[in-house]
């Protein structure tokens, strides 16, 4: 959409819109002046945006039906195979319910106290702008779970899937290569099976009592309610989402979105005040930057022109609440959560695959209609929607919010 612009570049352009809305009679205001929103930091489990599948969807279950489906606490259970005997792939033990090893929850509990991993993670569907929530997921991770299998050979890919209510055409399921399984950069994150949300249980609603996390990708991958793991020699990705052209490895974006997208009126002499959320993708986010542009319309063509010409002015991120914490379990501390130094602050911020919130504000446009889009650059220095802007790789298209300022009275 928009050509990508080097930081010295960005930063030039900043300026020039500035001087130039302070010549038409505005300024922008400094971010400083605004205190951070009092917009929530972690998401209530039972809070989060719903997009789960099934019919029934699994979460609403009751009873013995509940407990045949293996989804409470009591009766979970997840079995890791190879994926039929002709497959290359090999495992020297498997786990399973007829075998009686199959792994239940105080087993992976265990394993927690001596592999677990608790971060913040923001869930993000692929084809759906908003972030869905954002919560402490803490867990083990699955290269610690797959040693109870001993040697593993020709293995180069783990296909899994959870509870749909058994129906081979409502089976949702994804998959990992090898490497993404176990080799994990050092300081980065693993994907793992996560057993607690917000320092509690995984509810039902949001894919407990197990679910795989993985940490830089879009919700898909992030299977909920986890009961089979199969091993394959198979390289190709089996994933459900796959279909209708969707790129399944694709990662998280960094992307700014409007809290509030609806046209807004402010009086004339009033600062204009907008706020909203930034994904913070596997790039990481570097800044927000907002154009406010003269006209009334929400669409621009990709080529149209006036993109080259746009005037991109650094907004303001807002920093990590000082009270973030008081939604953390007694157990858990700061320090504890990845992405956090030895005295409990975030060692980048924002940090990678969570929410950061944004606040523009602007002082003393003259009255008119406008357009004001935002949009992030990452840590690479591209600026949204790039350097990936097809909408099956993840939804990060420019928003455009409409105002009017009306003559002061």
């Amino acid at each position: 959409m928009e050509d990508s612009m080097t930081r010295r570049q960005a930063i030039g352009a900043g300026l020039t819109a500035t001087a130039a809305l302070a010549h038409a009679g505005g300024d922008v205001a400094k971010p400083a002046a605004f205190k951070p929103s009092e917009r929530a930091f972690l998401t209530p489990g039972r809070e989060f945006t719903d997009v789960s599948r099934g019919d029934p969807i699994p979460h609403t279950l009751k009873g013995e039906d509940l407990v045949k489906a293996r989804l409470t606490r009591e009766t979970w259970r997840l079995e890791i195979d190879v994926r039929d005997e002709k497959d290359k792939a090999k495992l020297e033990k498997s786990l399973s319910i007829a075998a009686g090893n199959a792994l239940d929850l105080p087993r992976l509990m265990t394993l927690g106290e001596r592999h677990g991993v608790r971060f913040l993670k923001a869930m993000q569907c692929q084809n759906i702008a908003l972030p869905l929530g954002q919560g402490l997921w803490e867990g083990v991770p699955l290269r610690d779970i797959l040693k109870a299998c001993g040697k593993i050979v020709d293995v180069r890919r783990f296909y899994f899937w959870g509870y749909h209510n058994d129906k081979p055409e409502q089976k949702f399921q994804s998959s990992l290569a090898m490497n993404q399984v176990f080799d994990t950069a050092p300081g980065e994150l693993p994907p793992f099976l996560a057993y607690r949300l917000n320092g509690g249980p995984i509810p039902l609603e949001r894919g407990g009592p197990v679910r795989m996390v993985v940490p830089w990708a879009h919700g898909f991958k992030s299977i909920k309610w986890l009961q089979k793991i199969v091993a394959t020699n198979d390289f190709r990705a089996n994933d459900t989402y796959a279909d209708d052209g969707n790129d399944p490895e694709s990662d998280l974006k960094t992307a700014a979105y409007f809290d509030d997208s609806k046209p807004q009126s402010f009086q004339g002499g009033e600062s204009i005040v907008v706020r909203g959320t930034a994904m913070v993708g596997l790039p990481g986010l570097e800044r927000i930057e907002y154009w406010l542009r003269p006209g009334s319309t929400a669409k621009l063509a990709d080529n149209d022109p006036a993109w080259n010409n746009a005037r991109w002015i650094p907004g303001a991120i807002d920093p990590l609440p000082d009270n973030w914490c008081d939604g953390l379990p007694k157990d858990v501390r700061p320090k504890d959560v990845w992405g956090f130094d030895g005295n409990g602050k975030p060692k980048e911020w924002p940090t990678r695959y969570s929410i950061a919130h944004w606040t523009v504000a602007i002082k003393g446009a003259p009255p008119g209609k406008y357009e004001l889009r935002v949009r992030t650059v990452d840590e690479n220095g591209y600026s949204q929607p790039e350097p990936r802007p097809g909408g099956r790789t993840g939804r990060n298209q420019i928003q455009c919010k409409l105002l009017t300022i009306e003559p002061s009275t």
